[in-house]
């Protein structure tokens, strides 16, 4: 599988994308219960069909393009065809001395992302889910790594080395939008719904004082490349802390104030995607309900 992967790296991004979006449609085509996922999460975010369309290609697009993104020689910049914006909240995030998350929704590429980031803010820890398919996990570990981007396994072992970026000054990148296992979430609205929603990164901004900073990667028509966009931070979040117990360690954050602190990361990652709904995932089951295997 990694020769075929390789094989299609040597493509033209614009080749890529076309291939991507006929297999998105072919998808849309074969599975009933995948349109309507889709069409219930549009409704819910309250826009019309018409605005999210676009989003079927996308979804192929961004399996099309994993090769080109995933087997880019290691000495090779990403950024030659990103365009970037924002990256004065990123200058004054690290000004404060306490670290970076960078969070953002499956919405356009995100894998692109956290590679484009790294090479302008690097050493960056990613942390992710390790795909089911063997196969997949394997070309994963041996290609996501790059000189200034360490990813690693949503595991307590992965927790700990985000922890330690941010005590350095350094980023950390994750996903907000992911359904977590039971345990590791709270329900916070969504597009005016309860969702199931991690808590890492409110645990992480609470417990270190880094700043959230929400970023989109849009895909760009044609071909052309992408554009990067780093937001302005989630603002307003005050980290109140339990007391200590007597002759115990310190009280983590209140779970009022990580409830807080989820609603605002889901209504930053509300905003990205009212603006560009036709790029985001709007297939995946955002109100399941979680599993119960754990971290």
């Amino acid at each position: 599988m990694i020769l075929l992967f390789r094989f299609f790296s040597h493509w033209p991004l614009r080749a890529l994308h076309a291939l991507g979006a006929a297999l998105g449609w072919l998808v849309w085509l074969l599975s009933p219960a995948y349109r309507r996922q889709f069409r219930a999460n549009v409704a819910q975010a309250g826009i019309t069909f018409d605005a999210a369309r676009p989003a079927i290609g996308e979804a192929g697009r961004f399996v099309a393009e994993l090769p080109k993104l995933w087997m880019r020689p290691q000495t090779e910049s990403c950024l030659g065809n990103v365009q970037v914006e924002g990256q004065r909240h990123a200058e004054q995030a690290f000004g404060q001395g306490r670290g970076v998350i960078f969070f953002g929704p499956h919405c356009g590429s995100f894998e692109l992302g956290p590679q484009a980031l790294a090479e302008l803010y690097g050493p960056i820890t990613a942390i992710y889910r390790p795909a089911r398919k063997p196969w997949l996990a394997a070309i994963e570990q041996a290609t996501r790594q790059r000189p200034q981007l360490t990813v690693v396994p949503a595991s307590l072992s992965g927790i700990r080395l985000m922890h330690k970026a941010l005590k350095a000054n350094q980023a950390v990148a994750l996903l907000t939008d992911q359904v977590p296992p039971q345990g590791l979430g709270v329900w916070a609205p969504f597009f005016g719904q309860p969702a199931y929603t991690m808590t890492l990164a409110a645990r992480l901004a609470l417990q270190s004082g880094a700043v959230l900073l929400p970023v989109s990667c849009e895909r760009l028509p044609r071909g052309e490349g992408y554009f990067l966009k780093i937001w302005p931070p989630v603002a307003g979040l005050q980290a109140e802390e339990l007391p200590p117990a007597e002759g115990g360690p310190r009280g983590g954050p209140l779970q009022a104030d990580i409830l807080h602190v989820v609603t605002r990361i889901n209504q930053a990652i509300e905003a990205i995607v009212l603006s560009q709904p036709g790029q985001y995932l709007w297939g995946y089951a955002r109100y399941k309900a979680p599993r119960k295997d754990a971290v």
